[in-house]
């Protein structure tokens, strides 16, 4: 039998915090790793408790093997993803979800032709932030970001690992 939780008397509603209503085709969408991310639900709009990325998925997208000191939760809403976590790799359907704990190895990626999407959530917040800092402007949800040259793409390579400290992330590459 599990113990209930001892929870402590709830403090006053915070009247400074108001409701978000997010609008997927009126807020920003960046390009990170070839992916498209739209930022739903800002850590600034939470308190930092967490914060919400829609994500488009397209055939080869996804990051790179890397870490994190927060936890990270993918809920597939349209296609599938491989992910990788530690050493063992699993198929991610639409109507699916996955957590990852925090500093935990992992990847994941789209193998299929059609695009992925899904809802990634991370608490505390402050991945959207690492997202804005290396990620381009593209028009829509659903646009994929510019190609990169050797040069550019060299230069996003190395502003990425400087700033993933910043962002409690290491990038295992």
């Amino acid at each position: 039998m599990t113990k209930a939780p001892t929870y402590t008397k709830l403090p006053n509603d915070d009247s400074q915090r108001n409701l978000t209503i997010a609008d997927v085709d009126t807020l920003p969408h960046i390009g990170v790793v070839g992916d498209t991310y739209t930022i739903l639900v800002h850590g600034k709009q939470t308190a930092g408790r967490y914060c919400l990325i829609d994500m488009h998925i397209p055939k080869g997208g996804g990051p790179p093997l890397h870490r994190h000191n927060f936890e990270e939760n993918f809920s597939v809403l349209h296609g599938e993803i491989l992910v990788t976590f530690r050493d063992t790799t699993q198929v991610v359907r639409a109507g699916e979800s996955v957590n990852i704990p925090a500093n935990a190895p992992h990847h994941f990626t789209n193998t299929k032709d059609e695009p992925a999407r899904m809802y990634c959530t991370c608490s505390p917040a402050g991945q959207e932030e690492f997202f804005m800092q290396i990620g381009v402007p593209v028009p829509t949800r659903t646009a994929a970001p510019p190609e990169l040259n050797a040069d550019e793409k060299e230069a996003l390579m190395e502003k990425t690992m400087k700033l993933a400290p910043l962002y409690a992330t290491e990038l295992l590459v």
